[in-house]
């Protein structure tokens, strides 16, 4: 009885997996990229918002100030 009860979860929970790829699918296939934009951002806010609340922040510039670029810079959150 529970071996089939916990069968029956894990075949219910692929099929919401798969249902839910197949809408996000269809979603990309009408928007392009904008959604995978979003979350970008989205992330990116997230880690901001922890980097500035953080006690132990360090930046390290790109360094070699060339014009044009080169790698940005580097925040580090060091923790013991």
């Amino acid at each position: 009885r529970r071996a089939e009860q916990e069968r029956q979860a894990v075949v219910t929970r692929a099929e919401g997996e798969a249902e839910a790829a197949q809408i996000i699918t269809t979603a990309m296939e009408k928007t392009g990229n904008a959604i995978i934009e979003v979350r970008r951002i989205d992330a990116a806010k997230e880690i901001a918002a922890k980097l500035a609340n953080a006690r132990n922040v360090t930046y390290l510039p790109s360094g070699g100030g060339r014009q044009g670029g080169g790698a940005p810079g580097l925040l580090l959150n060091i923790d013991k």
